[in-house]
């Protein structure tokens, strides 16, 4: 099968690997019809993640055709249109049996920290991820479900990750009727979360980011006001300015580990490896929020240290909440608010490359090219 194949650090290519093969008798073998490169992909892509082996497939975004079943597999057939959640867990340990999917004790060596993830280097398991033609879904009763016949395929793609992280974040802020919400990003996590904070009752959505493109889906998709950082000598001053100078209620982190804004993280995170990125982003949350606000964080960080403000947040009482997002619990409700139009994820899709052409949209995601948002990746397109 064809297959996006990492190299080496912003070196990917399309190669031949052998077809996945069934190892367990509840895992599925899945044709994926359509993959997204996420944020976090670029953290591989970047060399940020340790134990990312020449030779991994990335994606955890995916959605696809089953094409072949375990004999133990009972609530899916050949054939069944799926969605597959980018967690890989048990479901039955001591972390699933409380709905927190994504810290699975049973997927991952590593597991003392994050459960598994397809496509995200061996320090989540070393699973092969879907941005290939085919891909092997272990715990195959658990994990995918069949995609309803209302939903467009675009929407299911990223209901697997970025748009339930997104929903997540907004979850994890706790937000109270009329709480001012401030997001620092507005990638494709950053946009779903200021709509969903919007869902679960804010009463002012106030969204931070540099990139034009970003900014304008910001205020035309999720109807939030905006701030460029780069207009202001300082952006946490700025957030201060428009809240009366108390800072938001909550502030949602949904850049991660190489956020721009600060040279001096930027050349010790993603230039010298000398910590796990940028935490620029973590910092502005950290400042930005009132004292006793909560702060919710789901961009992607390695597992390395970082230099995070803990005093600050320590003195002004704050509440920091985070984690890897339990996608399937998210999904019930998701559902229903894109059947019912309140949450729209397909709306800042902006590119859709062949995967023959991945290395084209590696590039392109990665430099920012051509007003890129969020790119779509189809096997099998010429």
């Amino acid at each position: 099968m064809r297959a996006m194949v990492y190299r080496g650090p912003y070196k990917i290519r399309v190669e031949e690997k052998p077809m996945p093969a069934l190892e367990h008798p509840n895992d599925a073998i899945v044709r994926v019809t359509l993959a997204a490169i996420c944020g976090s992909d670029l953290h591989l892509y970047h060399g940020m993640m340790p134990d990312t082996r020449i030779g991994h497939t990335f994606g955890h975004e995916f959605i696809g055709v089953v094409e072949q079943i375990g004999s133990s597999v009972q609530n899916l057939q050949v054939g069944d249109r799926v969605m597959v959640p980018f967690n890989i867990f048990c479901g039955s340990c001591w972390f699933c049996a409380r709905g927190l999917f994504s810290n699975c004790h049973n997927v991952n060596p590593n597991a003392t920290a994050v459960g598994g993830i397809y496509g995200y280097s061996h320090t989540t398991g070393g699973y092969d991820g879907g941005q290939a033609e085919f891909v092997r879904v272990p715990f195959a009763d658990v994990g995918p479900v069949r995609i309803p016949d209302w939903m467009h395929d675009e929407d299911a793609v990223l209901l697997t990750d970025a748009a339930a992280t997104g929903y997540f974040g907004a979850q994890l802020g706790e937000i109270v009727e009329g709480d001012t919400v401030t997001v620092l990003g507005a990638g494709p996590v950053g946009l779903i979360a200021a709509q969903s904070a919007w869902l679960m009752g804010a009463g002012r959505v106030i969204v931070v980011d540099h990139l034009q493109e970003r900014l304008e889906k910001a205020r035309t998709m999720a109807y939030a006001e905006t701030l460029n950082y780069d207009e202001y000598d300082d952006v946490v001053v700025e957030l201060k300015k428009r809240t009366d100078y108390l800072g938001a209620d909550v502030v949602i982190e949904a850049v991660g580990a190489e956020a721009d804004g600060n040279l001096t993280q930027q050349i010790t995170g993603p230039k010298l490896k000398l910590q796990g990125g940028s935490a620029t982003a973590l910092n502005w949350a950290i400042d930005g929020v009132r004292k006793g606000g909560t702060v919710s964080v789901v961009g992607a960080y390695g597992p390395i240290p970082n230099a995070v403000k803990f005093g600050d947040a320590l003195n002004k009482g704050l509440t920091l909440r985070m984690n890897q997002t339990p996608v399937k619990r998210q999904w019930p409700r998701m559902f229903e608010h894109v059947r019912n139009g309140y949450l729209t994820p397909r709306d800042m899709i902006t590119h859709r490359f062949p995967l023959e052409q991945i290395p084209e949209a590696y590039h392109v995601f990665s430099s920012k090219l051509d007003g890129c948002i969020k790119p779509l990746v189809v096997p099998g397109a010429g």
